[in-house]
């Protein structure tokens, strides 16, 4: 079973625009979604509609609308109540593909709720194969918050005062998992900024972040070393220069920031690049190669939720004891999938294209040895 944590959860709304956004004018819609949202839960519903076996975990009370939107589409889900509404997010897109989003903050949690999320994460996580931490904190939850999480996950051991639960859906949940049933999950962390620097250095297992997230935690991990060293500006020292534009169109240079970064906790990385594709970087030692994914042009409907299919996907695949490169392409066809589908919808079996994602070793001189 995969576990996601998302401490923030949202509804989040879609507007779709039939012309390009105008600021400071009167638009008509052509069309609004609604959804349970949040990164962890993105993923969850991502994997939910693939049929493979999850449990969401969020703060929020059972009556909120997030988690009874979760219930009614059959999402495995434990809330913990919070006595506050969970937030709303906007998202507008017109036919360009171009999303403006519009975030709230969230509750508050004060250091009981967080405590006490921390510990049902704890006893969910006993025999999980994976644990997805993602998304931003809310307000009161410390930045280390995934970073301490980390350190617990990784000394979770199986209890079997724990062995069965009930998840809101009314399904039974088991609590141990044949592949993971001796140790304990293994860790997936897509956040950003200062929670997702503190959690790098945690070492999980795994980080998904997209070029501006990479950007920001090259600096946050490497930014004073760099500055420190002698003469000329070399390479992995231009993620001060560089834009997330410019290092999506450039794998060589994500490459050299993920292995900057790699020197300071981080193992495996899975970086998404909107049309780009994305690169896979294996963790030092494991003497996997360097894997790039791309694919033909895509007509984009919404952005929202992309990055988190692709985790799904990836995810899905890896406890299914898949190969790299088909983890790969798991994950790039449903971000390509999700980006093909309005609001946030998750894609389902139907709407992946799996033949259309080219995946091949990369280093930074050749791109070639398709698989």
């Amino acid at each position: 079973m995969i576990i996601t944590v998302t401490p923030n959860p949202s509804l989040d709304k879609t507007v779709e625009l039939p012309d390009p956004l105008a600021v400071g004018q009167v638009q008509r819609a052509a069309a609004q979604h609604a959804e349970p949202g949040g990164k962890g839960v993105n993923i969850s519903r991502a994997l939910t509609a693939a049929g493979h076996q999850t449990l969401a975990l969020l703060p929020g009370d059972p009556t909120d609308p997030v988690l009874t939107a979760l219930c009614e589409i059959g999402v495995a889900h434990r809330g913990l109540p919070v006595g506050e509404a969970l937030r709303t997010n906007i998202a507008i897109t017109d036919p360009a593909g171009t999303t403006t989003k519009i975030n709230e903050r969230g509750p508050q949690l004060d250091a009981a709720a967080v405590a006490g999320f921390q510990e049902m994460i704890l006893r969910a996580a006993q025999g999980a194969s994976w644990a997805a931490l993602a998304g931003s904190l809310p307000p009161g939850a410390p930045t280390d918050f995934y970073a301490r999480l980390i350190t617990a996950l990784r000394e979770n051991t199986p209890d079997d005062a724990v062995s069965a639960s009930t998840d809101s859906t009314g399904a039974e949940s088991p609590g141990t998992d044949d592949a993971a049933a001796d140790d304990s999950a293994l860790v997936a962390v897509d956040a950003s900024g200062e929670a997702l620097a503190a959690a790098a250095a945690a070492g999980p297992d795994l980080i998904k972040p997209n070029a501006e997230e990479l950007l920001e935690l090259h600096t946050a991990l490497c930014g004073a070393e760099q500055a420190e060293k002698p003469g000329p500006v070399e390479a992995p020292t231009a993620a001060a220069t560089i834009t997330p534009e410019e290092l999506e169109i450039d794998k060589t240079q994500v490459l050299r920031l993920v292995r900057d970064c790699q020197a300071h906790g981080v193992r495996a990385a899975l970086v998404t690049l909107g049309a780009h594709g994305a690169l896979l970087v294996p963790a030092p030692g494991s003497g996997e190669p360097v894997l790039t994914a791309s694919g033909p042009p895509l007509e984009v409907r919404s952005t929202v939720g992309a990055g988190d299919a692709s985790l799904a996907g990836y995810l899905s695949a890896a406890q299914r004891g898949a190969s790299p490169a088909d983890r790969l392409r798991q994950a790039m066809a449903q971000g390509r999938a999700a980006a093909s589908l309005p609001g946030s919808t998750m894609p389902g079996p139907d709407d992946l294209r799996l033949s259309d994602v080219t995946v091949a070793e990369f280093t930074p001189e050749t791109k070639d040895t398709a698989s």
